[in-house]
């Protein structure tokens, strides 16, 4: 053997000791890179282990997390991988492993999670399913969402949520469980608290806004005013008597609202409807002109006559002496509560906010009996017109001085 030959088989030699030296030692849960050499049949991945001069295998179910239908969706030949190795399949001649490349990839997003976790960072993610109990979302691995952390109002059929890509603040976390318990309703009530406080430092008394109706309660109704809820009690609905707030208001209605009070520190609004509203004596005088004949409600008698309501919010009295044609002693004789009846308008005071009204002016006067006639020749008023008694009776006052002189 020449020294050349020699020279060359100790280099052949050395490069196979290094060769051998360099080949790293696989063993199972260490994390590897693999180039995909082969896919076969679209059930598997054929790996080479970079490093380990052996090959490894990538089945189906280790390839993805997320549903995929075809392997190059996941991986293709050539692509170079971060892989955890499951197992050794020792029957195998060359010595390959059974590799995973979803476990390696949950494992990242698990680092990725505990991360935000720890920094209280608010992530975003879809809902890939209702389940009972709550909802399945997807951020790389599977997070739930107990039904009670969904939203801040009761929710009876969660299936409009599904597909939608929502924000959740992470509420537990703990990966060797695969537990990952996630809440949507803290991140809206943190987020209407932000609105909250930015919409009370900028609401103003007087100021008139738009809202929804949120909730109706026996005592008013609650308006959403972009996040915020105000209070509309019951007396502010409207400028009637409302006895519930279901008769004149519905869920989901937008009104306008006047402010009428803000307590930042309380958080609480207090608004009115009836004062956006045209007040009830306005145009008055054109409404009910004196002259007008009116529908009108009977809502409180009294010893000197009737209240009637003839607009919402606008009531008239009817002295006693305007009820009736014959003499009464209390107009409980003839009227009640709740009656409906027609009035004729007297006077009109807006300023005043008082109408004058007579139901009698509306019936026909009747025929007094004979003798009756025969001892008054003459009519007196039946309420003050604002004329004496001498200017009524004028000349026959006078013949019955000039009779008792002689």
């Amino acid at each position: 053997m020449t020294e050349n030959e020699k020279n060359h088989e100790v280099e052949e030699q050395e490069s196979m000791m290094d060769a051998m030296n360099s080949v790293q030692e696989i063993n199972i849960g260490d994390t590897v890179k693999g180039e995909i050499l082969t896919i076969q049949d679209n059930k598997q991945a054929i790996v080479g282990i970079i490093g380990g001069g052996v090959e490894g295998v990538i089945p189906n179910n280790e390839l993805s997390a997320a549903p995929f239908e075809n392997v190059t969706d996941i991986v293709n030949v050539g692509d170079i991988v971060d892989l955890v190795v499951i197992k050794e399949i020792k029957e195998k001649e060359n010595g390959s492993y059974l590799l995973s490349k979803r476990r390696i990839d949950a494992k990242k997003v698990w680092e990725k999670i505990q991360k935000e976790y720890d920094e209280g960072t608010i992530i975003e993610a879809p809902v890939k399913e209702v389940v009972k109990g709550g909802l399945v979302v997807d951020v790389g691995v599977r997070g739930f969402v107990p039904a009670s952390m969904v939203d801040v109002h009761f929710v009876e059929d969660f299936s409009s949520y599904k597909g939608q890509t929502l924000k959740f603040k992470i509420v537990e976390i703990e990966p060797s469980e695969n537990r990952l318990i996630l809440s949507h309703k803290a991140v809206v009530e943190a987020e209407n608290e932000d609105k909250k406080k930015d919409l009370l430092s900028h609401l103003v008394e007087g100021d008139t806004v738009k809202g929804k109706v949120a909730r109706l309660t026996n005592f008013g109704a609650f308006i959403d005013l972009g996040g915020v809820d105000g209070l509309v009690h019951i007396s502010q609905l409207a400028y009637e008597h409302v006895k519930d707030p279901a008769d004149v208001l519905t869920v989901g209605e937008e009104v306008n609202v006047k402010v009428l009070s803000v307590n930042e520190e309380e958080g609480r609004i207090s608004l009115s409807i009836k004062e956006t509203l045209p007040g009830p004596w306005d145009n008055i005088e054109e409404r009910a002109a004196a002259g007008s004949v009116l529908d009108g409600l009977v809502k409180r008698l009294t010893s000197f006559g009737a209240f009637v309501e003839v607009f919402p919010g606008v009531e008239g009295l009817v002295h006693i002496s305007q009820i009736s044609h014959n003499h009464i002693a209390t107009p409980h004789e003839v009227l009640s509560e709740g009656d409906e009846i027609k009035v004729k308008v007297l006077e009109v005071n807006p300023t005043d906010q008082r109408l004058s009204l007579s139901i009698k002016a509306l019936e026909e006067k009747p025929n007094q009996p004979k003798e009756k006639q025969e001892e008054t020749n003459y009519d007196l008023p039946e309420e003050d017109t604002g004329f004496t008694l001498g200017d009524i009776l004028g000349d026959q006052l006078s013949d019955i001085t000039t009779n008792e002189d002689n």
